[in-house]
């Protein structure tokens, strides 16, 4: 049976990283490919004890960002600093957790439906995930626009301008059906 508590990495004073589990030093590129592969472990500050795994998990993403390795976008970082010191604040992790967990499930079917793709019917599947997408992402800007005044302030879309983007959608959709047929017929 696996262990079940997070393994311990110790940092140092000198900022290095001790895996205790492996009795090794560690990167945050090493701690960057845990978390990838799903392993758990807390940090802490080897000198008080302090849990500083999110200070740490913060300086990763911030080593990602700062290589081009672009996730957050500048709206979203600016709007996340807004929340600090709001009163909710305390709202917003759960939310942005649940969210997250959500794209993930969405994204696991994506990739099944996918694979059922290159077998069949890609074009159907593909534009029935399409509108699962945007109805997700559709549901989570309704919830989310009571916390934003920018996204209060924007009108809403005419049904001509969704009409223009629901195209759009499907030509790119019809293109990468081309480019999925050209791809299984060289196989």
């Amino acid at each position: 049976m696996a262990n079940q508590n997070p393994t311990v990495i110790k940092k140092y004073a000198n900022r290095r990283l001790y895996h205790t589990g492996t009795s090794t030093y560690v990167t945050l590129e090493d701690l960057a490919r845990m978390v990838k592969s799903g392993e758990d472990f807390v940090v802490q500050d080897a000198k008080t004890g302090d849990d500083i795994t999110r200070a740490v998990l913060g300086q990763i993403i911030f080593e990602h960002e700062t290589r081009g390795q672009h996730l957050l976008p500048i709206a979203f970082l600016r709007q996340l600093i807004r929340f600090y010191g709001d009163s909710m604040q305390t709202v917003l992790p759960t939310y942005l957790e649940t969210s997250l967990a959500t794209f993930t499930r969405e994204q696991e079917k994506l990739r099944e439906q996918m694979a059922k793709a290159f077998k069949g019917d890609a074009f159907g599947v593909i534009e029935d995930q399409a509108r699962r997408n945007m109805e997700l992402f559709s549901e989570a800007m309704r919830i989310w626009m009571p916390f934003s005044n920018a996204a209060a302030t924007k009108e809403e879309p005419r049904p001509a301008d969704r009409d223009g983007e629901i195209e759009a959608l499907r030509k790119q959709l019809q293109d990468l059906q081309k480019t999925i047929e050209g791809l299984a017929g060289k196989s």
